[in-house]
């Protein structure tokens, strides 16, 4: 053995790769989580933000149609 040297077992050396290993995963999955879950918030959001629009659109369509009605009875008067 070299003097000044530290010396790690065939088994220590497994072991940090395995640790390695297992916290290079965990960071991984939790970046493909946060990916994941903001996908999920903004696919979300852009549903409801159509879904306000097509009642928006709906409403126009009605007074719209309320607003002609009303014309179209004015011509009959």
């Amino acid at each position: 053995m070299s003097a000044g040297k530290d010396h790690l077992s065939k088994a220590e050396i497994a072991k940090d790769a395995v640790q390695s290993t297992v916290e290079a995963t965990a960071t991984t999955v939790g970046q493909v989580s946060g990916i994941l879950t903001n996908a999920v918030r903004d696919v979300a959001s852009a549903i409801g933000g159509l879904a306000t629009e097509v009642f928006e659109i709906r409403e126009t369509a009605r007074r719209a149609a309320a607003d002609h009605g009303e014309a179209e009875a004015a011509e009959l008067d």
